[in-house]
């Protein structure tokens, strides 16, 4: 099968679960197709079956500001045309499917379907400026599918826009093989403490500091800070202010997160809002137990107290605490960990996931009468 695949290439959660998924399509057998302005974050080019289309935006001066969108859809439909491609694959809605829908209707001699997956932020975003909901909510409509990554982020869209068209949860997904467990790289250096995000607000790093502070008083302990962004400035100057800068590492942007987190012993994500929590996810494939707040989609993949922990945003004492236990605890940090590394393996590994994502192209093929829907059931079948 050929697919489209438009995502933001930026350090984000939306650019990598569409890069991961575009990578396992290709590794299955399928040509994908990325169409972006930039190369997106973890993909390599030169992989088998994997495409790149870089969208060019000119600059005239009549335009304020360079259209984007337009320059987008006119790619698509040229990549769709020249490379007889199945269906448009879009993450995140504003203005990604909007895209897609004018390149549907820039071709005329078939029907090229589009999906587009909300990721979280193309929702809240709606949420906070009322301007987005009319454009956010055709785009929705108007898409030949659309998936999401949590229950919570289903509810929140049927109940936030009234959509009526059903909508699909296939969680985010991890590759298992990739992410492992690494006993002998952990071992080595003091306890680690990882913290992985795009340092906006809504991620709330300087509560990474703040608990930090407080599981320094009961271990000797280190806290990695890996990404880049608007809150890294404030967070530095709060851990120089609190007297713990020597103890924490501020990375910036890892290409490579796989080989960073099996050395950390407990990860923590105290996000005002997270749609999913991929980060968390990544860590308990390599069996690092999570510190998380409870709060978004997060409980889809968390259980407390089995595989991580949750608590309550903003309650900085009570996330140390959980940090200082697994840190201090060897029994429950092991048990613990077994269970974060079982529940990714046995519900949210590629080989799990994937097949979903197969089902539903064929689904939204079948639906819309495309010509090749035959080709795409054989080729899924496997036969």
């Amino acid at each position: 099968m050929r697919i489209g695949i438009t995502c933001y290439p930026t350090y984000g959660g939306s650019g990598i679960v569409a890069t991961e998924l575009g990578l396992e399509l290709a590794n299955r057998g399928h040509e994908v197709h990325f169409i972006s302005y930039a190369n997106p974050i973890r993909l390599d080019p030169d992989t088998p079956g994997i495409f790149y289309h870089e969208v060019e935006v000119s600059t005239y001066p009549l335009f304020q500001y360079p259209p984007y969108c337009l320059a987008l859809a006119s790619r698509m439909a040229e990549v769709a045309e020249r490379h007889h491609l199945d269906l448009l694959h879009v993450h995140y809605a504003i203005p990604h499917s909007i895209s897609a829908l004018l390149a549907q209707e820039m071709i005329t001699n078939r029907r090229l379907p589009f999906i587009t997956t909300l990721h979280g932020t193309d929702i809240t975003l709606v949420g906070t400026d009322r301007s987005y909901f009319p454009i956010t909510k055709f785009s929705i409509e108007r898409s030949d599918g659309v998936t999401t990554i949590s229950e919570f982020m289903r509810k929140r869209t049927v109940d936030f826009f009234g959509i009526k068209e059903p909508i699909r949860v296939i969680h985010n997904f991890v590759n298992c093989s990739l992410y492992k467990p690494d006993e002998e790289a952990r071992q080595r250096g003091p306890k680690r403490i990882l913290h992985i995000s795009n340092f906006r607000p809504v991620k709330r790093v300087t509560d990474c500091i703040r608990a930090f502070a407080i599981v320094r008083r009961e271990v000797e302990a280190e806290l990695v800070m890996a990404g880049d962004g608007p809150d890294r400035g404030p967070a530095e100057d709060l851990a120089y202010e609190l007297g713990i800068d020597s103890h924490v590492r501020f990375l910036g942007k890892q290409d490579h997160i796989e080989r960073l987190i099996p050395r950390m012993h407990a990860l923590h994500l105290p996000s005002e809002t997270e749609a999913f929590g991929l980060a968390a996810l990544e860590a308990m494939a390599c069996g690092v137990p999570p510190v998380a707040t409870r709060a978004g989609g997060v409980p889809d993949l968390i259980t407390h107290g089995v595989d991580g922990f949750m608590e309550e945003v903003g309650d900085v004492e009570g996330q140390a605490g959980r940090l200082a236990e697994l840190l201090t605890d060897s029994a429950l940090h092991r048990r613990m960990a077994d269970a974060a590394r079982n529940t990714a393996l046995s519900r949210f590994c590629t080989d799990l996931i994937i097949p979903q994502y197969e089902a539903y192209y064929k689904e939204v093929c079948e639906a819309s009468g495309t010509s090749n829907a035959s080709v795409v059931s054989n080729f899924i079948a496997g036969t």
